[in-house]
């Protein structure tokens, strides 16, 4: 497949001025990002997510190590019409309106004066901002702003765009119209750099993630990779004897007890059967059978906790 992003031991150290000691924010990170292709770029606070995100800009240099964005080297004056930038808590002049915004920001990328107001009306239908285009951003909410950020950062439809928290602070249906907004850039060939603390979100749009922590990559992967099936649910009725729930236990099922039904997790599928006819020979009736997948959260929590105890 072809890169949107490759890295190469991308390093960056700085000066901690409190300790007078070098620190590194990003430590010998290699990577690569596809065309095309969302990708969820993970990790607590300071594990040099957004350092990572600024030197892939050029708006810090690395100390070591190299990178390219298209086959060319970061920091490249043409790469940068092909990309764009979605900071956390993106800011703008609050006395401007949405549509001033994206007129000014059109107006630096050079687009014409014929092609402008067309441009800057799709973008605000696209973003869900066309009845309050002509507020000041000052009248705002949390939500608008984020929304006229994703609108200015397509502003010259870019062909990668790298996205620090899009949802932050969203409440939960403009979650999904964001969420649905990426996928659909996906789903015009654009590649999305995804960062964000939002772990379901990711876990349901992300093609492939990468966690890091304290500058270094931990695992990268795809989501099926890394979230195998294993565990089963397992949901009876009619089975409250105690002998034949100390057999399900005794198969390695938990069980739990429910408004007069049994909950079994089965860690995994080659016993499944075997509870399944402890059950039936008991006269119980199964009421589902669901495979159970990890989640990313647990794979993030559990890849963290891993690394801090050492």
């Amino acid at each position: 497949m072809e890169s949107a992003i490759k890295i190469e031991g991308l390093t960056k150290e700085y000066l901690n001025r409190t300790t007078g000691k070098m620190v590194r924010a990003v430590d010998d990170l290699h990577l690569e990002v596809y065309r095309g292709e969302i990708f969820g770029f993970l990790g607590p606070n300071g594990a040099g997510k957004t350092t990572t995100i600024k030197m892939l800009l050029g708006l810090i240099f690395p100390t070591k190590g190299d990178a390219w964005i298209f086959g060319k080297p970061i920091g490249d004056v043409g790469v940068k019409r092909q990309i764009a930038y979605l900071p956390e808590s993106p800011y703008f002049y609050e006395y401007l309106t949405g549509r001033q915004v994206l007129d000014f920001y059109a107006r630096l990328f050079g687009i014409p004066a014929s092609e402008r107001k067309k441009k800057v009306d799709a973008l605000l239908d696209t973003v869900g901002l066309s009845r309050d285009g002509d507020k000041t951003l000052r009248n705002y909410s949390k939500g608008m702003l984020q929304r006229i950020g994703i609108a200015q950062a397509l502003i010259n439809d870019p062909e990668l765009l790298f996205m620090d928290e899009p949802t932050s602070g969203l409440d939960p249906m403009a979650r999904i119209e964001i969420r649905d907004l990426i996928i659909r850039l996906k789903q015009q060939g654009k590649t999305v750099f995804l960062s964000s603390h939002q772990l379901l979100e990711v876990e349901l749009i992300c093609d492939r993630v990468s966690i890091l922590n304290r500058g270094k990559l931990l695992k990268a992967g795809k989501l099926d990779e890394l979230l195998p099936s294993g565990r089963v649910e397992i949901v009876a009725e009619n089975v409250s004897d105690d002998g034949v729930i100390a057999k399900i236990r005794d198969a390695g099922g938990i069980v739990q007890r429910q408004d007069g039904r049994i909950v079994v997790q089965q860690p995994d599928d080659a016993s499944v059967n075997r509870v399944v006819d402890i059950i039936r020979s008991a006269n119980g009736t199964i009421r589902s059978l669901i495979p159970q997948r990890r989640t990313l959260e647990e794979l993030f929590v559990s890849t963290i906790e891993e690394v801090e105890k050492k």
